[in-house]
């Protein structure tokens, strides 16, 4: 099989990114690895944490190398102002989002299997004037304006968001026939062409507690959630629910299930950050490109004291390596 080539990118200069672009490179992997960011960024942060690292700067269209423990192949893209580890500034903004560009330019030009993703400050892009609300909308809508959905994975438990980055008055009213519908198929698509699963099982929570109470406690489960599945399970997906949220999560209600949908946010995250934050990964899907992320954010306070935890970073790059492989066989 072709080596997978990956890029990773490097997320908020300010922030605990770079720390573990350099923490992760003096690990073996199995594919070719390539940071986005800047290489003068990146010397300066690990003598700051005493690391020892060779930086090593490729092209766009350098040939694959296999990585070598030690070393950090860097595509470089110059910080706009110099960077001060914790120390927030939005004349950045503009950088980390062409990191972004260039990876998923470079991944729908086929030159990239993947991209990785370390965290980004949200708020100080939207203080540069750009309206930011994450990586999964900015990427999808630089894939073609695709919808895009949310998977947070750990071992076998996988959880996909309905609706993602909307404050909770306005989540009734997105939580639509035609929304359930779009992402329910998506994620049977990408956890059978994605991760090989070949009957992909669904457990969809319902809305309101104990999934309405019949009506009693609302009716989106009535009116809108069942009658779309059943709709659903006629095309021959296999979904369970509505589920009462409080109960979806227990080992009975998850004994053969492949993936949980829930409704919104904070109905599903919670649960599986729980069980296993920082390694946990963040999987777009619905793009036409193999994307994951870490479970966490910048952690501005940690930023260049060599306290970072790269745990989630390396589980972000392994599921990478994994759905490469899955679709290069």
């Amino acid at each position: 099989m072709t080596l997978p080539r990956l890029i990773l990118t490097s997320g908020e200069p300010a922030g605990i990114g770079p720390d573990l672009c350099i923490a992760i490179a003096a690990r073996s992997w199995p594919c070719d690895l390539v940071i986005a960011g800047d290489a003068d960024l990146f010397a300066q942060r690990a003598q700051a944490l005493g690391a020892s690292v060779r930086i090593e700067r490729v092209g766009s269209r350098s040939d694959r190398s296999a990585h070598r423990p030690g070393t950090l192949r860097v595509l470089h893209r110059s910080t706009a102002k110099k960077v001060e580890a914790g120390k927030l500034d939005s004349a950045n903004a503009g950088y980390v989002l062409d990191l972004l560009d260039v990876a998923s330019d470079g991944c729908l030009s086929h030159e990239y299997d993947a991209m990785v993703t370390a965290p980004v400050q949200k708020s100080v892009i939207n203080d540069a004037g750009v309206s930011f609300s994450g990586h999964t909308e900015y990427l999808a809508e630089r894939c073609g304006g695709v919808h895009p959905v949310m998977l947070l994975a750990r071992d076998t438990l996988r959880v996909a968001l309905v609706t993602t980055h909307l404050p909770l008055h306005a989540v009734p009213a997105a939580i639509t026939a035609d929304r359930i519908r779009e992402v329910a198929e998506i994620l049977h698509a990408d956890l059978r062409d994605k991760f090989g699963i070949a009957t992909p099982r669904i457990l969809v929570c319902g809305l309101n507690p104990h999934a309405g109470e019949s009506g009693h406690l609302g009716r989106e489960e009535i009116d809108i959630i069942a009658p779309t599945l059943a709709d659903l399970r006629r095309k021959g997906l296999d979904l369970i629910g509505p589920a009462p949220a409080d109960t979806a999560f227990t080992a009975h209600m998850l004994n053969g299930v492949d993936a949980v949908l829930a409704m919104y946010h904070d109905q599903g995250l919670p649960v599986i950050k729980y069980a296993g934050f920082g390694d946990v990964v963040n999987v777009t899907l619905g793009l036409p490109i193999v994307r994951t992320s870490v479970d966490h954010g910048t952690a501005l306070d940690l930023a260049g004291t060599g306290k970072a935890d790269a745990g989630s970073l390396i589980a972000a790059i392994e599921m990478a390596i994994q759905l490469c492989k899955t679709r290069l066989q």
